[in-house]
Parts: C-alpha cells; sequence; structure tokens
C-alpha cells in the first residue's frame, strides 16, 4: 500500500533569529512534522538547542514536534523534552547503554518512539526494538551539520528496513535525514522511505519559496 509522503522540515536549516515565525511559516506552506534536531557537542560535533527552545516553539504550531535527540547519554533529558512538547522523541542506540530501556520510557511518557541509525549502524540493530517503535530514522549523511551530501549506500539500508516494517504489519513511518533535495527525494522515496527531513531544500529561498519547496520534495 502506498502512504501519502509527509515532509518534515528540519529547523537547523531555519532562520535561528526569528525561529518561531519560522515554524509558523513551513506549518503554513505544507509541512507535516517539524523537525528538531537537538545536538549535545559530545554524540555529535555540534551544538543546536534544548527543552526551552521546543517549549517556546510549542505555541506557535500544532503539527507533531519530530525530536531527534543526538545527545548522550539520552535517558536523563526524555522527561524534559516530553514536557516541552516534543510529540515523537527518536534516539541512537549508541546513545546510552539500554536502548530497550529509553523506548520504553519515551512509552512511558505517552510518545512516538523513534529509533536513529547513523550511515554505519546496520538495520540489524532494529532485530529487538521493530515491535516497540513507531518511527525508524535512517541517518543519510553522518549527523551533525546541515548541508551535506547523500550517502548512497544508504538506499540499501532504506530497502531493508522497510521489508522489516512490512513484515511486522504495524504503523511505522520510515523516515530519512540527510541530503534530501529534489533529486535524492524520489531515489529514498522509491526504496521505501515515507518520511522525509529537510533542512536546506525546505529553506532556501525564503518564506515566500517554502511551499514550492515542501511540494517539490513531494513529488509535485
Amino acid at each position: 500500500m502506498s502512504r501519502p509522503i509527509l515532509i518534515a522540515p528540519s529547523i537547523l536549516s531555519a532562520d535561528f533569529a526569528r525561529l518561531g515565525e519560522e515554524v509558523r511559516a513551513i506549518d503554513e506552506a505544507g509541512a507535516d512534522y517539524i523537525h528538531v534536531d537537538v545536538m549535545d557537542g559530545h554524540f555529535v560535533p555540534n551544538i543546536t538547542i534544548g527543552p526551552a527552545v521546543v517549549k517556546a516553539l510549542r505555541p506557535h504550531t500544532a503539527k507533531p514536534f519530530d525530536v531527534h535527540l543526538m545527545i548522550s547519554p539520552v535517558d536523563p533529558y526524555l522527561d524534559a523534552f516530553a514536557e516541552a512538547g516534543a510529540d515523537i522523541i527518536t534516539i541512537h542506540p549508541e546513545a546510552g547503554p539500554h536502548a530497550h530501556r529509553t523506548i520504553q520510557r519515551i512509552k512511558a511518557l505517552d510518545k512516538l518512539a523513534g529509533v536513529v541509525l547513523n550511515p554505519a549502524t546496520p538495520a540489524k540493530m532494529l532485530d529487538y526494538l521493530i515491535d516497540m517503535v513507531d518511527l525508524v530514522l535512517v541517518m543519510s549523511v553522518n549527523p551533525g551539520f546541515g548541508g551535506q551530501s547523500f550517502i548512497d549506500s544508504q538506499l540499501r539500508k532504506i530497502e531493508a528496513i522497510r521489508k522489516l516494517i512490512d513484515q511486522t504489519g504495524r504503523d511505522i513511518r520510515l523516515e530519512v535525514d540527510g541530503g534530501i533535495t529534489t533529486k535524492t527525494a524520489p531515489r529514498a522515496i522509491a526504496a521505501g522511505a515515507d518520511v522525509l527531513v529537510a533542512g536546506t531544500a525546505t529553506f532556501s529561498g525564503g518564506p515566500a519559496r517554502y511551499a514550492a519547496n515542501i511540494a517539490a520534495l513531494r513529488g509535485h
């Protein structure tokens, strides 16, 4: 069955001096999720935002906040991001000693739980987690910075995870993040992705372009 393609603009590429306005603009332009990249300068080589910014942005949109935690240790911060208004919390298995327990905690907070696979992390990492998660995020660049080029080897991983998801019969979203453009988006979709994270490709050209940029990523 073909599922609608959801677009999750990454606010990493937004104008940080005008974040509230930027979130409202991408909401009005047709974004499905608001993708929030949280980086700690330790697990990944960049520092972005924390729960206070998520909380400040929450009144600006009713769209789901898709919060990607690139922080280690991750467990001490789950409650804070849930309280700040995250709807989906995605974690890296490498970011804590017990990924299963981390996902249990996210579910206990009544949030959707996602697991993120870095380019070198195999699809097999999902074997004992897939029955718990609501979303799988495949990183098609190494996490840390926006504007990187798509790593082609991740297409095979997306295909493998799509098969795994289909075998479960569960409603699990397959998201791809990194180097998503109008050229790479169709390839990710053909491999089985149904959520595309796009930073540069959404925000280029300023607010007047956002709706056209989002439509182009959907293939319209």
